[in-house]
């Protein structure tokens, strides 16, 4: 009988995600972006083509405007994220990603599609499809 605890699912698929993560942020600044951060992607996973208001980013995300901001703040001092004056509010901004942000969002899906590749080559192509699967079909 086993003394090692089973691992709640939770566990096991924040381990997953830290190794794809690690990979990703680890390498985009070989990549021409210095100074991203994991924590830049509560922007980058959520903001459309279009843009967006800062508040439907935060609330897309799960974070406070406030946090939101300091991470809009961020990217925009890097060239990444630019704000402009919302269309249908004149008292709105938008966010968006600019030439650079866009550049910055292919190189984060390429170092992410590695990632996914390197855990395909550990589990076997059949499994990593099957698990890709199933977490499309939980992501709803």
């Amino acid at each position: 009988m086993s003394t090692t605890p089973r691992r709640t699912l939770g566990t096991l698929l924040r381990a997953a995600y830290a190794d794809l993560a690690e990979h990703v942020y680890g390498n985009i600044a070989a990549r021409g972006f210095p100074g991203i951060r994991r924590a830049h992607g509560g922007i980058l996973r959520h903001i459309p083509a279009q843009g967006a208001r800062l508040s439907d980013l935060a609330r897309s995300a799960g974070m406070t405007k406030q946090s939101m901001a300091y991470l809009a703040e961020d990217l925009t001092r890097l060239g990444h994220l630019e704000s402009i004056p919302d269309p249908a509010d004149g008292r709105a901004r938008i966010l968006r990603l600019t030439p650079s942000g866009q550049a910055l969002l292919q190189a984060l899906t390429a170092l992410s599609a590695e990632a996914e590749a390197a855990m395909a080559a550990r589990i076997g192509p059949a499994r990593m499809t099957a698990l890709r699967r199933a977490l499309e079909r939980l992501a709803g």
